[in-house]
């Protein structure tokens, strides 16, 4: 299969997918070697990289994602007739910073860093996607415990969770006193 075949065949795949997908699976589904794939996903982004083309590719962590530039947002929004979702409250965000930092995290553990209930906050960012369960931990009573999603990542605009901003700045470096 020759270069431009292989960037038409992922771009045909990754939008019928319109989720983010791995490019483990997409090797396995078009039975190539990863490497080989990851190089045309590789390509493909570079090629929408240009100002003639309203599409992008996203990575996310080890997933991509094909997705329209940011600045047809407007429009595309227009065309689809999406309402705006609500802004997180200063509540969900700090419950969303509290899993993304220290995932995966219970409940409990969530609700013992805020200092109050956490259920509604918690219950809010699984229904906007920006969590999910990340399976059960091996505590006492087998809590379930939540991670953020690749959504979130594109929400914020991170390609990992190494993207992060730190928790602390770096301190400053101190000035010398002038005699």
């Amino acid at each position: 299969m020759e270069r431009l075949e292989l960037e038409a065949l992922l771009e045909a795949v990754l939008f019928a997918q319109g989720e983010p997908v791995g490019a483990d699976k997409l090797a396995a589904a078009l039975e190539l070697p990863e490497a080989r794939v990851t190089a045309g996903l590789e390509a493909l982004q570079k090629r929408y990289e240009s100002p003639s083309s309203g599409l992008t590719l996203l990575r996310l962590g080890d997933h991509w994602q094909l997705a329209t530039k940011n600045q047809y947002g407007p429009w595309v929004r227009k065309a689809l007739e999406t309402r705006r979702a609500a802004p997180l409250t200063p509540a969900a965000l700090e419950t969303l910073t509290v899993i993304a930092y220290n995932q995966p995290v219970s409940r409990a553990f969530i609700e013992q860093v805020r200092g109050v209930d956490s259920s509604s906050s918690v219950a809010g960012l699984l229904e906007k996607g920006l969590i999910e369960e990340a399976g059960r931990l091996d505590l006492p009573g087998r809590p379930v415990s939540f991670k953020t999603t690749d959504h979130f990542l594109r929400v914020f605009g991170l390609a990992s969770l190494a993207d992060l901003p730190p928790i602390r700045p770096e301190e400053p470096a101190q000035k010398e006193a002038i005699p």
